[in-house]
C-alpha cells in the first residue's frame, strides 16, 4: 500500500470516525482504525460492534493496499503535522506503516486489516430520505430527552417512525417526551419503525455539519442495523430491540391555560432561578397569571432554597385560560428552551398536577411533554 494525501483532508477524516472507536474492548483491534484504498480514494472506519462510521477522503494512490493502525498514536500524531503531504507507506511483513510529511516521519506498528469486523456498506431494505438539515433539527430536538439510564434500553433510544410521507421522531425518558414530525420529499414505500440509540444519531448530527444533500437512512431486512448516507460517510448502528411505549397517549389531547412567552426572556428567568432551584430539588414554580384591570398577563418564575435564598423573576406573556400554578425541574425546561430556536414559545396546562406541554408558536411539528414536580404547602 502506497499512497498520499492532504494533511487537512486525513485529520478531518480520522476527527469523523474516531468517536467510533472502542474504548475499552478484548479486541485490540478495535482500538484501531481501519486504513484502506477503496476506487481511488482512501477510506477510513472504526467501529465498536454497536457504531460504525466510515468515511472516504481524496488520495493519490499508487499501490493498493489495507492496514488498520491505533486511533489515538495516529490521530495525535497526523494533528501535529503541518498543512501538506503527508505520503504513506505500508510494510506489509510488518504491518508497519511509514508516513512522510514535510520534515517529519514516522513508523506506526499496526494490525492486519483482515482482523477487522466487516462493515456493511449499502443496505436493500426500507429506505427513507431526508433533507440534511431538518434531519439534524429533528435529532437536536428529540435525543436530550432520551434517558441516560440503561435499565430500560428502550428508553435509552430514539423512536423513528416513517408512514407515506411523514416521518416522526421520539424519545422520552419517564419524566419528558419529545416529539418532531417532517415532511418527507418522497412518500416510503411501506411503514417503517424502529428504535435507533441516541448515540448514534448524535453522531449523524455532528458529522452531517457541512452536509447539504439529503441523507438516506436504510434499515436492513432483519430490523437489527440502521445505516446513515451521507455524502462523503456513512454510519452504521445496531438498533434497540423492544416495544417502545406509546407516546402518543402521553400527549394531553386539551388545556385549560394557554401561555405565549419570549423564548429568550422566558430562558433567562430560568437561567437565573436554577441558580437557587439546584439545592432545592430543582424545583421552579411558575405562577401564570392573564391580563386584568392592572395589566397584562405575565408568568411569575420563582425558585427557593432553604440554604442560599429566593429568587423572583416576571415576564410579560399573553395568557389565554385559567390562572395556575404549575412547578417544574429547571433543567428540563432550561432543555426544551435551548432546542426550540424560536421567538416564541406556548406552553399548555391544565393544573398543577397534569403535564406541562411546550410548542413552538406557528409551527405544528414539535411537541415537548415535561412532568410537573409536586408543589408543597
Amino acid at each position: 500500500m502506497k499512497v498520499s494525501c492532504m494533511q487537512e483532508n486525513l485529520t478531518k477524516g480520522l476527527s469523523i470516525v474516531s468517536r467510533a472507536v472502542a474504548s475499552r474492548s478484548t479486541l485490540p483491534v478495535l482500538g484501531n482504525i481501519l486504513i484502506a484504498t477503496d476506487q481511488g480514494r482512501l477510506k477510513l472506519a472504526a467501529t465498536n460492534l454497536e457504531l460504525a462510521v466510515t468515511c472516504w477522503i481524496g488520495a493519490k494512490i499508487e499501490q493498493d493496499g489495507a492496514t488498520t493502525l491505533p486511533a489515538r498514536v495516529l490521530s495525535d500524531f497526523i494533528n501535529s503535522l503541518p498543512p501538506g503531504q503527508i505520503e504513506m507507506d505500508l510494510n506489509i511483513k510488518t504491518q508497519t506503516m511509514h508516513l512522510k510529511c514535510a520534515r517529519y516521519d514516522a513508523n506506526i506498528k499496526g494490525i492486519d486489516a483482515q482482523e477487522f469486523p466487516i462493515i456493511p456498506t449499502s443496505s436493500d431494505g426500507k429506505k427513507i430520505s431526508v433533507e440534511s438539515s431538518t434531519l439534524r433539527e429533528m435529532i437536536e430536538q428529540v435525543v436530550f430527552a432520551a434517558a441516560t439510564d440503561e435499565s430500560r434500553p428502550v428508553l435509552t433510544g430514539v423512536v423513528v417512525k416513517a408512514d407515506q410521507d411523514k416521518v416522526t421522531f421520539a424519545s422520552a425518558d419517564g419524566f419528558r417526551l419529545s416529539v418532531r414530525t417532517a415532511t418527507l420529499s418522497a412518500p416510503v414505500a411501506e411503514p417503517v419503525g424502529v428504535i435507533v440509540p441516541a448515540k448514534a444519531l448524535q453522531e449523524v448530527a455532528r458529522v452531517s455539519g457541512d452536509q447539504d444533500d439529503p441523507v438516506e437512512i436504510a434499515v436492513t431486512e432483519t430490523k437489527s442495523q440502521v445505516m446513515f448516507k451521507l455524502t462523503n460517510t456513512e454510519i452504521v448502528s445496531q438498533l434497540i430491540e423492544g416495544q417502545f411505549p406509546d407516546f402518543t397517549r402521553i400527549i394531553p389531547d386539551s388545556h385549560a391555560t394557554r401561555t405565549v412567552l419570549t423564548t429568550s426572556e422566558l430562558q433567562n428567568a430560568v437561567k437565573a432561578s436554577s441558580v437557587f432551584a439546584r439545592e432545592a430539588m430543582n424545583t421552579v414554580r411558575l405562577q401564570v397569571a392573564p391580563a386584568n384591570e392592572m395589566g397584562g398577563g405575565k408568568v411569575t418564575i420563582t425558585a427557593t432554597s432553604a440554604e442560599s435564598g429566593d429568587n423572583v423573576s416576571d415576564v410579560d406573556a399573553t395568557v389565554d385560560g385559567d390562572a395556575v400554578e404549575i412547578a417544574f425541574n429547571a433543567r428540563y425546561l432550561a432543555d426544551v428552551l435551548n432546542v426550540v430556536r424560536a421567538s416564541q414559545v406556548a406552553l399548555e396546562t391544565t393544573g398543577s398536577s397534569s403535564p406541562g406541554v411546550v410548542k413552538i408558536v406557528g409551527r405544528d411539528d414539535f411537541v415537548h411533554v415535561i412532568m410537573p414536580m409536586h408543589i408543597g404547602k
